[in-house]
């Protein structure tokens, strides 16, 4: 196991460094990547799917990825996928819709019940099914966002944007922000460094 999760920590590093342009975003992910050179702390764990993840095979389709950086990303995120504990979000809804609470999962790859232990560092995904808006929220820690396949996305000030299949962008601290699937399942990728 800690092969495969050494193998996705790898090819997510090597995604967020192509396609992460902005300034912030590149100066968090340089810390976050490299928080990770350290040994890493495995937890052994039975993983366990929420009804939404039937929608994973569609949003994880090989044929979305023609680029070969998020090809090998998503092949080692299906790897470790069978051991994420996925979990719905808690907390306010304010912004969601009526299909989120069944609509939506998070798993934690690495961070507080992930597969890693760590506590300044989070990397995980969040999976929409088709038609669900996710509530508008924010949190103290810095974000960056890799996106891996159509969506939109709600940045304070910034208004609903499409960044598309490898599209990132960076959540300063405290940021309100939010995302929405159309037709087909959202799947992102993200990375949090607590301050």
């Amino acid at each position: 196991m800690q092969e495969s999760v050494t193998t996705f920590i790898s090819a997510a590093a090597a995604a967020y460094d192509r396609y992460v342009e902005d300034v912030e975003g590149r100066r968090s992910i340089g810390q976050i990547f490299a928080a990770l050179d350290e040994e890493l702390e495995m937890r052994d764990r039975p993983g366990q799917r929420l009804p939404v993840c039937a929608h994973l095979e569609k949003a994880c389709a090989s044929e979305q990825f023609a680029v070969p950086d998020l090809n090998r990303l998503v092949e080692a995120f299906c790897a470790i996928e069978p051991q994420l504990k996925w979990y719905p979000r808690g907390g306010d809804q304010t912004g969601a819709n009526a299909a989120y609470p069944e609509g939506h999962a998070n798993a934690m790859i690495v961070g507080p019940g992930g597969l890693v232990r760590h506590s300044r560092v989070w990397l995980g995904v969040s999976l929409l099914a088709p038609g669900v808006r996710y509530p508008d929220h924010t949190h103290p820690p810095e974000e960056t966002y890799l996106v891996l396949s159509d969506g939109a996305f709600f940045q304070e000030g910034r208004g609903w944007f499409t960044p598309g299949i490898g599209g990132t962008f960076y959540n300063r601290p405290g940021i309100v922000h939010a995302m929405r699937s159309g037709e087909t399942p959202l799947l992102a990728m993200w990375a949090l460094r607590a301050a």
